[in-house]
């Protein structure tokens, strides 16, 4: 896709900000009023449409996760073994202490649930931030997903995943198994399939109601992110030049071909990210391009101009109605895409 010509909507319809660090991640409050830019400085910026950008202490390190709290807020891990909530005034809360072990991943549900993985342990927590228990794993945990509902939760790990009933009281994991290393879990919205991203350039999934697998190859490039549009009926991934579209309708993707979205520049696609209820998908790319593909339609709209630096992380509110960025040189965007 030529960029030569384009009309950005960040430049139209958004504030952008150096951040002075790369962002590790950023995450939008449930509650839509707080927007936070994990940095690998340990801090995390809020951001805003208006007004200042505040820059919080959350980490003695760095920032290695950052998340949606469960009601309002953020939550971050650090590589200073805490768990921290970030409210939306700013405000930092220690929810947990690991010693000297990283905090790597970080997931909440609304029903109050959190979770944080540590090592080989997925360490869950109330929303009252007591402990509630610790799921141990065979290796160490690369990922965590909860399913739509809450009840289960999803971790990646060396050869295969776990699945999880977190209200289950002995303690038994589903175990998922496929040689190799994995990286990464997701969890369709309607919670039949799960997914995960390898150390190789493919994915592997499981139909649960089966145990059927998936083998999704063919990528130039490791998948490091990934996820499901918003009624589940495509995995968007990056990995590629474009973004690559798996079919999990009509059967799944077992035997078919991927869909490509705003492919042909050679660029790698570095990050992706689904609307929360349309199908429409916004991609980052190792150049700094981000721009927005209609699934159905294929049309391509440019939010911003390549920089030179990969986009590194990218995320849309709860309503749909903005979409965030950073990258790995720390120039983050946020642009309102309500309609006028």
């Amino acid at each position: 896709m030529s960029t030569t010509t384009a009309d950005f909507l960040l430049d139209a319809r958004g504030v952008s900000h150096d951040l002075g660090a790369w962002v590790v991640g950023l995450a939008f409050g449930r509650e839509g009023s707080s927007i936070g830019f994990a940095l690998g400085d340990g801090t995390v910026r809020l951001g805003a449409l208006a007004g200042e950008w505040r820059s919080v202490a959350a980490h003695d390190g760095a920032c290695l996760a950052i998340a949606a709290d469960a009601k309002d807020g953020l939550l971050t891990g650090g590589d200073d073994g805490r768990l921290v909530r970030v409210a939306p005034d700013g405000a930092v809360a220690e929810l947990a202490k690991y010693g000297s072990r990283w905090v790597e991943h970080v997931a909440a549900h609304e029903s109050g649930l959190r979770a944080a993985a540590v090592g080989k342990a997925v360490h869950l927590i109330d929303a009252k931030g007591a402990a509630l228990k610790s799921l141990a794993h065979p290796s160490s945990v690369t990922g965590i997903a909860f399913d739509a509902k809450g009840k289960r939760i999803a971790a990646s790990h060396y050869n295969g995943a776990s699945l999880w009933f977190v209200g289950a009281r002995d303690g038994t994991a589903r175990l998922l198994e496929w040689k190799g290393s994995h990286t990464g879990v997701a969890i369709s919205p309607d919670g039949t399939h799960v997914v995960t991203t390898m150390q190789e350039a493919t994915l592997h999934g499981w139909r649960l109601a089966d145990g059927q697998h998936m083998r999704m190859a063919g990528y130039p490039s490791k998948t490091k992110s990934f996820g499901f549009t918003s009624k589940g009926r495509w995995l968007a991934t990056a990995g590629a030049d474009c973004v690559v579209l798996w079919p999990f309708f009509g059967g799944g993707p077992m035997g078919k071909a991927p869909t490509e979205l705003a492919g042909g520049d050679g660029v790698l696609c570095t990050v992706v990210a689904c609307h929360p209820q349309q199908e429409v998908v916004a991609a980052g790319f190792a150049d700094g391009l981000v721009l927005i593909g209609d699934v159905a339609s294929g049309r391509i709209v440019p939010v911003a101009a390549p920089r030179g630096s990969a986009v590194s992380a990218l995320g849309w509110s709860a309503a749909g109605t903005l979409l965030a960025f950073g990258t790995e040189a720390g120039f983050a965007g946020l642009v309102d895409l309500a309609r006028r």
